[in-house]
């Protein structure tokens, strides 16, 4: 997985308010690691991508958290 992408993740990531709807992580490079079973773009699970629609706004804030912890440390 890129360091861009990942740079990208933290960057939005950073941008979430308590005020605003939350935004998908989703940045369209939709590429499934085998390995470890999350998306190369936004390092969600194949689950994770389905419940997002499903999703109230504190529980998509929760996931956008575990993305984060997901990339790695800085």
């Amino acid at each position: 997985m890129g360091l861009g992408a990942i740079q990208l993740l933290r960057d939005r990531a950073a941008e979430l308010t308590q005020d605003e709807p939350v935004p998908s992580p989703c940045i369209s490079v939709c590429r499934m690691d085998a390995e470890t079973g999350l998306c190369a773009g936004c390092y969600r699970t194949l689950d994770e991508i389905a419940d997002w629609g499903g999703m109230d706004d504190d529980a998509r804030r929760a996931l956008w958290r575990l993305l984060v912890q997901r990339t790695g440390p800085e």
